[in-house]
């Protein structure tokens, strides 16, 4: 069999875990001994994130695979190949197209047969609900710190931190300019006009320089 390898690290500081670019390359060249496969090359995508398939490595690897150039890809981990559900999707339907098998050290499968098709399927679909169950607890804690009056990243226009070093409280003179913008905003005036009625008329903003219309558009919308 015809096989390429394919190996991916987003940082240098991933060659921390014992995943990088030298460790992948080891697994993978084993792999090809083990599966009697004659590997052709191992790609590399260095500073590339799994985020999408848009990775120079990657491009070279589904041209290979489109032109039935190879029959196996090896990678060392799944998510050295795609961290997506969707990408993964797309990209087995496109080796199985091609009549390209994946195999996944690390993770022992191999999709040359159905087992290991529903078995892939089955991790990166928990990998998935495991990273979207993350996010919405993060949104929860971040609407309950909000809701107590407890600052979330920036601190926002008009307001400034508390002696707790925690929640917010509101800064008199920020407020100020606040409530001007706002009064000349519902009297239909553009952010254009409105900066420059707050620097005319002396209101500074946070870094006690004049006010462009983007900061205001920006002001704006944080409202």
């Amino acid at each position: 069999m015809r096989a390429i390898g394919y190996v991916r690290v987003s940082t240098e500081k991933q060659a921390d875990f014992g995943i990088s670019l030298e460790a992948q390359t080891a697994k993978v060249r084993a792999m090809a001994v083990v599966q009697g496969c004659e590997l052709a090359e191992v790609i590399v995508d260095a500073g590339e994130s799994a985020k999408n398939l848009k990775r120079p490595g990657m491009e070279r690897l589904l041209g290979l695979v489109d032109a039935h150039a190879i029959d196996t890809v090896i990678i060392a981990k799944l998510d050295r190949l795609t961290r997506s559900v969707a990408d993964l999707a797309e990209l087995l339907k496109r080796f199985d197209k091609r009549g390209v098998s994946l195999v996944s050290v690390a993770d022992s499968l191999d999709t040359r047969s159905a087992a290991g098709r529903l078995v892939l399927n089955i991790m990166v679909s928990v990998s998935q609900w495991e990273r979207e169950a993350i996010g919405e607890r993060t949104r929860d804690a971040m609407s309950h710190k909000r809701a107590n009056g407890e600052c979330v990243g920036t601190v926002p226009f008009g307001f400034k931190l508390a002696g707790d070093g925690v929640h917010l409280e509101e800064n008199p003179e920020e407020q100020r300019a606040l409530v001007r913008a706002r009064e000349l905003r519902g009297a239909g005036q553009t952010v254009r006009q409105i900066a420059i009625e707050l620097n005319r008329s002396g209101h500074a903003t946070r870094r006690g320089t004049s006010w462009r219309f983007q900061y205001v558009a920006a002001v704006l919308r944080a409202a």
